[in-house]
């Protein structure tokens, strides 16, 4: 069973937000970037999908570990409006901001976050990432919430050479111990394919695991059968490029494939 429903495995859709305030591609429009959000999550939660994650994709190049007081604000304003739909909504605050996105949850009613650098650290394009467990999970019990901690156990866009003598199926013991409530797999990159042997040693860990990229039509009734749920952003997309709108056929398509599961 899923996390969020009866069929087997979840369809979490994913909302990439437009540049926020706070980014270098800020455009002055809060208004436009609210509509584009809530537009797709419309066609995600009318297309099937049984959670959706809200990503601040659009602020690229990202800093490090934070974001600015304007850019949590931003977040906060457009997830509260996508919680309202009334499906399971979870924030991701990029780059490894975990303790803003929790902040944005707390504060607008979402249930989990996704968490890069929970346990282990690694090195990606923004640099040297440290892990956020203890810290975090200090921050939950602080205020007192529930929200559920996704974590990804290698991120995409990242080195993970300095713990390359640790098996998967080890880090994922490691996330485990440090307190994660969900594991994620992911390919390399935004889009990339996430092995099927990946998610099935992240299932050792005794948690449930979720994939986290590049999953389509083709191979999504495939990773169902071992993932509890499945983010999917670029696939569902017009032309599948994460930059379009979400396109509402897509996301159909996508969830009567898992309904067969």
């Amino acid at each position: 069973m899923g996390l969020f429903s009866k069929r087997t495995c979840d369809l979490v859709g994913m909302i990439h937000l437009k540049p926020l305030p706070g980014s270098s591609g800020w455009g002055g429009d809060m208004e436009w970037v609210q509509s584009a959000a809530m537009e797709d999550a419309v066609r995600l939660a009318e297309g099937g999908c049984d959670a959706l994650i809200v990503e601040n994709m659009g602020d690229s190049p990202y800093l490090k570990g934070r974001v600015h007081p304007e850019t949590v604000a931003a977040m906060a304003r457009v997830v509260t409006e996508v919680v309202k739909l009334g499906l399971p909504t979870g924030v991701q605050v990029l780059a490894g901001a975990n303790a803003e996105a929790l902040g944005v949850a707390v504060a607008s009613g979402a249930r989990f976050i996704r968490v890069e650098g929970f346990a282990y650290g690694h090195l990606a394009d923004e640099g040297w990432i440290e892990a956020c467990a203890g810290e975090l999970l200090r921050d939950r019990a602080r205020l007192r919430s529930e929200i559920a901690i996704w974590a990804d156990v290698q991120k995409k866009h990242a080195s993970h050479a300095l713990t390359a003598d640790l098996s998967l199926s080890e880090l994922a013991h490691g996330h485990a111990f440090c307190g994660a409530d969900v594991l994620i797999a992911t390919g390399q990159r935004t889009g990339g394919r996430t092995r099927l042997e990946d998610v099935q040693s992240l299932g050792e860990a005794g948690l449930p695991v979720v994939v986290g990229s590049g999953v389509d039509l083709e191979d999504a009734p495939v990773l169902a059968k071992c993932a509890d749920a499945l983010i999917v952003g670029s696939a569902l997309k017009e032309r599948g490029d994460w930059r379009r709108p979400v396109e509402l056929g897509r996301v159909r398509s996508l969830s009567n494939s898992l309904d067969a599961v």
